[in-house]
């Protein structure tokens, strides 16, 4: 590749002639890596980089300019964002007594999160470039397509990481343990533990544990032991199904980690979270004060809800083969959105029952 740098320069005045030398080279150096996915060290990887090296800042600025600003919206996964919205606020149905207070400090641990997510995200797609390349969905990242650049990527991190610590500081004063536990699982991830298989699934798992636990941190309320494991195994479940879905569609090559798992395994280990999933929350409804005295009614709603919802989410992953988004499958899948409306309103009604009597005289409990 030293010869590719030495051509490239030859010519700094002539960027179609460079470019050519540039591109026959990549396409000289792919063949050498057949043998598995575009690594860091990898041929291939070097002479995108080096393709990348070659081109003049001003064109790629140029190239990029008109949608520069879709791709770093694209680039921080506004679409992942609900997962704060759904986990951080867990903590609001079991605070006793409701406040303007209460709602802006979960507010602002949502806020923070997404933030926290925003840098991860970047970083993430900075570091696994290489990888993404060989992925059918994956490659067509802005910083794995090229569109971003290294050096703005990293800038743009490097400025999202300094709104995160600004919200950090000039929010209010709550313990932020869980979102600095949170960003240095990540690092851990994106470095060493994605690498390694059982592992991979049960860190990221543990990310929502963290935000549903900052949740709890922010509201000042005790968090229960059932609703981490529910919360954890419903999370593992929803990760697993993207496994399941990776594997069929694209193996290995992108993740290393794949190699460790078949279908049948992942379809089996699917099946074990849901079962504890559902059987963790059943009993945080059970042991909790958030129903009392309605705890049986409570019962006897979510089962048939909670088991729907589940064997429906099992039909997408293993029958349709569509968890590979599993956020946009919970939220646009007509079956398991009206599933969670009916289950929420009733579940909401049985809740403000055994927290306002009035209520309960009117609907007749």
């Amino acid at each position: 590749m030293h010869r590719v740098d030495r051509l490239s320069s030859a010519v700094p005045n002539q960027p179609l002639l460079r470019d050519s030398v540039v591109s026959a080279a990549a396409t000289v150096a792919a063949p050498v890596d057949a043998r598995g996915p575009a690594g860091p060290g990898s041929a291939s990887a070097v002479a995108a980089d080096a393709t990348e090296a070659a081109s003049p800042p001003g064109d790629a600025a140029i190239e990029s300019r008109p949608g520069l600003a879709r791709d770093l919206i694209r680039l921080i996964r506004p679409h992942q964002w609900p997962k704060n919205l759904l986990v951080i606020p867990l903590a609001l149905v079991d605070v006793p007594r409701m406040s303007l207070g209460v709602l802006a400090r979960v507010g602002w641990a949502v806020l923070v999160f997404t933030l926290a997510s925003a840098v991860v995200y970047v970083w993430n797609d900075a570091v696994d470039r290489h990888r993404d390349r060989a992925h059918p969905v994956k490659r067509h990242r802005p910083i794995a397509s090229g569109r971003i650049s290294l050096r703005v990527a990293w800038a743009y991190g490097i400025g999202l990481a300094g709104l995160l610590l600004a919200a950090v500081v000039a929010g209010p004063a709550i313990p932020w343990w869980p979102l600095a536990v949170y960003l240095a699982l990540n690092v851990a991830y994106s470095r060493w533990l994605k690498f390694v298989p059982l592992v991979d699934v049960f860190v990221v798992a543990a990310g929502f544990v963290l935000r549903a636990v900052q949740g709890y941190v922010a509201t000042a309320v005790e968090i229960s032991s059932w609703l981490v494991i529910a919360v954890f195994a419903l999370c593992l479940l929803l990760i697993l199904g993207k496994r399941r879905n990776e594997l069929a569609v694209s193996g290995s090559e992108h993740r290393p980690a794949l190699r460790a798992y078949s279908a049948q395994y992942l379809e089996y280990l699917i099946v074990l979270c849901a079962t504890l999933a559902v059987t963790a929350f059943l009993c945080y409804l059970r042991e909790g004060a958030l129903v009392v005295p309605y705890t049986d009614l409570a019962l006897l709603v979510s089962v048939p809800f909670a088991t729907f919802g589940l064997a429906r989410y099992l039909q997408v992953v293993v029958v349709q083969r569509e968890g590979g988004e599993p956020v946009r499958v919970l939220l646009r899948d007509p079956m398991l959105v009206a599933a969670a409306a009916l289950w929420g309103s009733l579940l909401g009604l049985v809740v403000l029952a055994a927290r306002i009597p009035a209520v309960a005289e009117v609907v007749g409990l």
